[in-house]
């Protein structure tokens, strides 16, 4: 289903790698013109360009979503959009909380928690000028259960989420969506990794002998399918995980 005109702008935050590529080329494939936030000014770019070269429509924008007056200034450029797709975040180590790094924690909060809230609140105008906008906030499923040496992610996760729920009691009403969409195990080339300090070993670790995790693409698929959904359709909350995933305690590994 094709958006409207005045819905056909879709920002996507974190859109350098991972979930957020991937989303903003399903979201080009299906009629929006994306526009592309994250801090690595090269990877958006790259981006933008093969989107445009395969006849889409794609801007880049360097932003930071942790730096209030960068995203203000952003949002000053818009008088409609049509999807705000919340990604960007991620995961810092895996202490227990009696060593965990204070400095992670907080890290993960800003960008988690804060660049979602920066983002929704400087979009939301003009979201609701569109006459059919929709928010996704890109939570996960440590937003709901938690797991030991998970606890700074957990709590960032676990605010996100009371972030989409309130946002959507608060905003009934107006003509503007707030879908959650939570990834359980997903496999992509830098979540793990960043999470662990570069260190593949450990990356490596979380996905072994597990056949199929999640793809970025597949949970690109999950966002894009909720957002094309008809404007009276609200999905509010979609739980995504691989097969192989039970809970983020409970993985078959085929070791």
């Amino acid at each position: 289903m094709s958006p409207a005109a005045a819905s056909r702008i879709a920002v996507v935050t974190g859109a350098s790698s991972g979930i957020g590529a991937a989303t903003a080329r399903q979201l080009a494939a299906a009629g929006y013109r994306v526009v592309l936030t994250a801090r690595r000014k090269d990877r958006i770019e790259a981006l933008a360009d093969e989107l445009n070269a395969t006849g889409h429509q794609a801007t880049a924008y360097t932003l930071d979503v942790t730096d209030r007056a960068a995203v203000d200034e952003f949002a000053g450029a818009f008088k409609t959009i049509g999807v705000l797709v919340n990604n960007a975040g991620g995961a810092l180590g895996a202490d227990p909380v009696a060593t965990g790094d204070p400095a992670d924690w907080r890290q993960m909060y800003e960008t988690n928690v804060i660049g979602t809230l920066n983002v929704t609140q400087a979009l939301l105008p003009a979201l609701t000028a569109s006459g059919d906008g929709t928010v996704v906030v890109l939570s996960s499923t440590a937003g709901f259960s938690t797991y030991e040496g998970g606890g700074g992610y957990v709590a960032a996760k676990h605010a996100e989420h009371v972030l989409a729920e309130t946002l959507r009691l608060e905003i009934v009403g107006t003509p503007v969506r707030v879908i959650e969409v939570a990834p359980g195990m997903v496999k992509t080339d830098e979540f793990a990794l960043t999470r662990f300090g570069g260190d593949e070993e450990k990356a490596a670790k979380v996905y072994a002998g597990v056949a199929q995790p999640l793809t970025a693409e597949d949970v690109a698929d999950t966002i894009t399918w909720a957002i094309t959904r008809p404007s009276h359709v609200n999905i509010d909350l979609l739980v995504v995980r691989p097969r192989a995933q039970a809970s983020n305690a409970k993985v078959h590994r085929e070791l």
